[in-house]
């Protein structure tokens, strides 16, 4: 008999893993990317829909984003949605087509999403360490219920631990890889 399961809290820290890096992605660097546009939602046919489901996002350009709208009366919304988006991106227009340029990000900004990138961190670790939580306590109550012993209960606690360890370690190496990235001029 074990006490828990130890590729659920695998699983589940991956899972935070993979939340951490979709977040850092949408971060803007200094280059192109159309994961940028990810947050951006468009008014359309009654409801919110993300922009991928309107458009074609593509990179033509190391500092530019192409924003290839299929429905032709969408041009308009997914221009105001982009501009009210908080992304600091102006879209110019030229048919159903978007182009938006990417600006330099000066000092303030880099330092600001580099702050935006500690707290996504900060958000992973946390539930890293709930997901460490969850599986001492099945531990524990597994010990009480007499279900395994003290020995396989501090190896198998030895293993969330060292699992949860690792886990926040990637986390860190990500999030100095992206500093790295937003920092770079």
């Amino acid at each position: 008999m074990s006490g828990i399961d130890l590729n659920d809290i695998k699983r589940r820290m991956d899972g935070a893993i993979n939340a951490f890096k979709s977040d850092i992605a949408s971060l803007r660097t200094g280059r192109a990317s159309a994961n940028i546009l990810d947050p951006v939602t468009i008014d359309a046919y009654g409801s919110r829909v993300p922009l991928n489901q309107v458009a074609n996002i593509t990179v033509p350009e190391p500092r530019m984003l192409g924003v290839n709208i299929w429905d032709k009366s969408m041009v308009n919304a997914v221009d105001r949605a982009i501009r009210e988006s908080n992304l600091g991106l102006n879209p110019i227009v030229d048919g159903q087509n978007l182009r938006i340029p990417l600006p330099e990000l000066n000092e303030e900004r880099r330092k600001s999403l580099v702050k935006v990138a500690h707290e996504y961190s900060e958000k992973a670790k946390v539930a890293i360490r709930h997901v460490r939580r969850d599986g001492m306590d099945g531990l524990k109550k597994a010990e009480k219920d007499g279900d395994i012993g003290q020995d396989e209960s501090r190896g198998q606690s030895e293993k969330v631990q060292k699992m949860t360890d690792d886990t926040i370690s990637e986390i860190d190496r990500l999030l100095a890889e992206k500093e790295k990235e937003i920092m770079q001029v």
